[in-house]
């Protein structure tokens, strides 16, 4: 008889470790609170517009890299969603040299010429940032078996991979050291600070930033195509395929554990039993939530202390063709923008004019990411009972600068919607609404357990268990989780065809 697996979550992680377990022989089902799979990585529809609320690209999606076999492996990555890798990563309109727009070029070399062309002045800044680039670019988050586990297709980095990563070692200590911000700032030319400050957030150290460029610059962190929903929904296809269960709208309660050993999980009330659990959902907000007696162990202190992304998400559909925009503009602005308790001098905007499906014929769907600390100020108003009102007139302010910038929308908004921090909390149960894991100017990356200390049989797999997060890290987690369930239960990881 097969053992039963309960995963909390059908998020990128849940699904990914749902996928691994139930493809090596376990009995699984997945219990999500939201009726579509996916998690943080999301899309919805509003009146005809479609708007991608969770991937802007995706780490892993070049075929040249371990991780890239685990999208596969799990089935996000299908003949219905072949990668778009576009060549202009973010353009300042009217940013350049007389007039014209200035480009952040995926390719190191380009983007060096470009920006010496446009900023001579900025030579050793430029210079500086090509070689780190350059140094980067062989360096990947590897993909390595757990020791002690038997599986049908081994993985572990090369000895050539890893010393080719090596090089860019000896730029970690100051990189992690120095902030973003810091970084950026050595650029006098305002219009390439603007076009590089705006591609993280702004906590950040430097390293983050290099790291994201030496990816780009590889070929990897290419688009797949129907976006989030279409990978989410591959890879619950995937593991439905295999025979698990996902039980939607179905918010578990808590884990269940009994004399040191986890028996299932509540669900309206009642037990559901199992011989093992994986918990799949944030798990900043898991340890504090999902146990009765609060779980303690040594690790569970330093996952309390990370700072987390926040995120404020605005989306427009507009009856007015914007196809003749890039797709990633950055938009410098010369009133500043005020909101949810930040100011920000430029914007990030993504225009989907030229993609099919994503806005009736003729018309635009422009979103907007904004990363900073903005949880408190959105649950403040809510519980001061404004909180719908800040969201109008957010909305408001952000659409106005829309019609500032690009004259043809003025009146032209057809539906408009803004996610904020509690949004995500109340549909994915994320600590704070958060996405990510700050990692910050000289402090540490923290890597948590998969498999509890003091609980048998209790797995976590999340975007924290890695900083700084995000989708690689999910893909990671979730697998790393279902090999400590095939090795404690000594069972072959089987990794599928």
């Amino acid at each position: 008889m097969k053992k039963k697996v309960i995963i909390i979550g059908a998020g990128i992680s849940g699904l990914t470790a749902g996928v691994y377990a139930q493809r090596s022989g376990f009995d699984v089902t997945i219990y999500e609170q939201h009726n579509i799979p996916g998690g943080l990585s999301t899309s919805w529809s509003r009146k005809g517009y479609f708007f991608e609320g969770g991937m802007h690209w995706l780490t892993g999606s070049s075929p040249k890299l371990a991780l890239n076999r685990v999208w596969k492996e799990v089935g996000a990555l299908k003949e219905n969603n072949p990668i778009y890798t576009r060549e202009i990563l973010s353009s300042v309109v009217g940013g350049g040299k007389d007039g014209g727009d200035l480009h952040l070029y995926r390719n190191a070399e380009k983007m060096r010429d470009h920006f010496l062309e446009n900023a001579p002045e900025d030579r050793k800044a430029v210079m500086r940032l090509y070689r780190d680039t350059k140094a980067f670019q062989k360096v990947h988050l590897p993909i390595n078996d757990l020791f002690g586990v038997k599986t049908t297709k081994p993985c572990h980095p090369s000895l050539w991979e890893l010393v080719s990563m090596a090089g860019a070692g000896l730029k970690y200590p100051v990189l992690t050291k120095e902030t973003f911000e810091h970084y950026v700032n050595r650029f006098s030319n305002p219009n390439i600070r603007h076009l590089l400050s705006s591609l993280i957030g702004s906590r950040y150290n430097a390293l983050s930033f290099v790291y994201s460029m030496g990816a780009f610059s590889s070929g990897d962190c290419g688009f797949p195509q129907g976006g989030s929903l279409r990978m989410a929904q591959n890879m619950a296809d995937t593991f439905t395929s295999l025979g698990g269960t996902i039980s939607y709208r179905s918010k578990v309660q808590k884990v269940a554990v009994e004399n040191g050993k986890a028996c299932g999980v509540y669900l309206n009330g009642a037990l559901v039993p199992a011989d093992s659990v994986i918990v799949a959902l944030d798990s900043r907000t898991a340890v504090d939530t999902m146990f009765e007696p609060r779980l303690e162990e040594k690790w569970i202190s330093k996952l309390r202390g990370v700072t987390t992304e926040q995120n404020l998400f605005f989306g427009l559909g507009i009856e007015a063709d914007l196809s003749k925009y890039p797709f990633s503009i950055i938009l410098p602005l010369e009133t500043p923008f005020n909101v949810g308790g930040n100011t920000y001098s430029n914007l990030r905007l993504y225009n989907y004019a030229a993609m099919p499906g994503y806005a009736p014929e003729g018309c635009s769907t422009l979103t907007c990411l904004v990363m900073g600390d903005f949880y408190d100020w959105w649950k403040a108003k809510k519980d001061e009972g404004t909180y719908r009102a800040e969201k109008e007139k957010a909305l408001a302010d952000f659409i106005k600068i829309i019609e500032n910038a690009f004259p043809e929308t003025k009146g032209k908004t057809a539906a408009s919607d803004l996610a904020t921090p509690c949004t995500y909390e109340r549909y994915t149960a994320s600590y704070k609404g958060s996405w990510m894991s700050v990692w910050g100017p000289g402090g540490s990356s923290f890597i948590f357990p998969s498999a509890s200390k003091s609980v048998e049989g209790l797995y976590f797999a999340s975007e924290r268990n890695q900083m700084p997060g995000g989708l690689p890290i999910c893909a990671w987690a979730g697998r790393k989780a279902a090999q400590c369930l095939c090795r404690d239960n000594s069972m072959t990881f089987n990794c599928g065809e």
